[in-house]
C-alpha cells in the first residue's frame, strides 16, 4: 500500500497524533538497524579492498611512499700506477729526442700513443666504505668502477654504485652465494648458477647458449654474481677488466653489464625512473623495494 491510499485506518501522514503500535515501532527499529548494518558493511568492505590493493601496490602500505634509491657521489679514482708510470716514461723519452739530429734521409720513428691508463678506485675510499657497509673490497671496487664507467658513457642515466651493489647483494651476496668465493682477480668460483628455468615456479626459457655459460643444454640458468641469463648476457655482456673476455662470472664484467642493462630503461634520476629500471632487472615490486632498502642502507652508512 502506498502512503497516499486512504483506507479505514486513515492516512498516516494526516493523523500525526495517532500513536504507532508496538509492532510498527519494532519494524521501524529493525529497518533502521538493517540500514545501518548495510552501510557499515559497505564501508568496511571498501576500506578492506582499498587496503588490500594498496598493500599489493606498495608493500610498505597504501600510504607509504614508493621506495627508491637516493644515490651516492661518484667514487674517487686515480690512474693505474704502473700504466701512469709507463706513460710518463714514454713522455720523457719523447722529450729527449731531438728532431734536428735527423739527417735528410732519415725518418722519425713512428711512436704509438700509450694506451690510456685504466682508473683505479682510491684505496682509502675502498677501505673506508668497505668497513662502513660490509661490502667486500674486491666487489666494492667493481661496483665503483661500473659507476665511474657508466657515468662517462651515459651521463644522463644517473645510476650509482649503491644500486649496483644492492643488486649484487640480493643476487649473490657479492659473489659469496653457496660455497662460492670471490677471488682477487674478480672471478667467482665455483660458478654461481640459478635454478633451471624450466617453468616450475619460474619462467620457462629453453637453452640459448648450448650450455656454454651455464652448463645446461636443456634450460637456461642465471649465471654469476649479478645473475645474468645467457640470452641477456649475449646482449649486454661487457669486458670491463679488458682481459679479452666478457665473463658473467667475473665481477667487474658483470657489474658493468648490469649498469648498462639498467640504464637501458631510461634515466634513473627520479624515483619512478629508478624503480622502472630495477623492476626491469626482476619484475617484482618486492624485489625493487628490497634493493632500495639495501642501497639506501649503504648510502646511510657513509653518513
Amino acid at each position: 500500500m502506498s502512503w497516499d491510499d486512504d483506507e479505514s485506518t486513515g492516512d498516516r501522514r494526516r493523523d500525526p497524533a495517532r500513536r504507532a503500535s508496538g509492532r510498527e515501532i519494532l519494524l521501524q527499529v529493525a529497518g533502521y538497524l538493517g540500514l545501518v548494518t548495510a552501510v557499515v558493511v559497505l564501508v568496511v568492505g571498501a576500506v578492506v579492498a582499498v587496503t588490500v590493493w594498496g598493500v599489493a601496490a606498495k608493500p610498505g602500505g597504501f600510504a607509504a611512499p614508493s621506495a627508491s634509491g637516493r644515490g651516492a657521489p661518484l667514487p674517487p679514482v686515480s690512474a693505474s700506477p704502473a700504466e701512469a708510470d709507463a706513460g710518463a716514461d714514454a713522455g720523457a723519452q719523447a722529450a729527449t729526442d731531438d728532431p734536428n739530429e735527423l739527417t735528410g734521409s732519415e725518418v722519425a720513428p713512428l711512436v704509438e700513443p700509450e694506451p690510456e691508463a685504466e682508473p683505479e678506485v682510491e684505496s682509502d675510499w675502498l677501505t673506508t666504505v668497505s668497513s662502513a657497509t660490509g661490502i667486500p673490497a674486491r666487489a666494492l671496487s667493481a661496483y665503483a668502477l661500473a659507476h665511474v664507467s657508466i657515468a662517462a658513457e651515459e651521463p644522463t642515466c644517473g645510476i650509482d654504485w649503491t644500486t649496483i651493489a644492492a643488486i649484487g647483494s640480493v643476487e649473490s651476496g657479492h659473489g659469496s652465494h653457496g660455497d662460492s668465493v670471490l677471488g682477487a682477480d674478480g672471478l667467482v668460483q665455483p660458478t654461481i648458477l640459478g635454478p633451471a628455468l624450466d617453468g616450475d615456479g619460474v619462467a620457462a626459457i629453453r637453452d640459448t647458449d648450448g650450455g656454454a655459460l651455464d652448463g645446461d643444454v636443456t634450460w637456461d640458468r642465471a649465471v654469476g654474481p649479478m645473475q645474468f641469463i645467457p640470452s641477456t648476457w649475449e646482449m649486454w655482456g661487457a669486458d670491463a677488466n679488458l682481459d679479452g673476455s666478457a665473463d658473467p662470472s667475473q665481477i667487474d664484467d658483470a657489474a658493468y653489464a648490469a649498469a648498462r642493462y639498467l640504464c637501458a630503461s631510461g634515466p634513473m634520476t627520479t624515483p619512478e625512473g629508478w624503480r622502472a629500471a630495477v623492476f626491469s632487472y626482476n619484475h617484482l615490486d618486492s624485489y625493487v623495494d628490497k634493493v632500495a632498502r639495501i642501497a639506501n642502507g649503504y648510502a646511510d652508512a657513509l653518513g
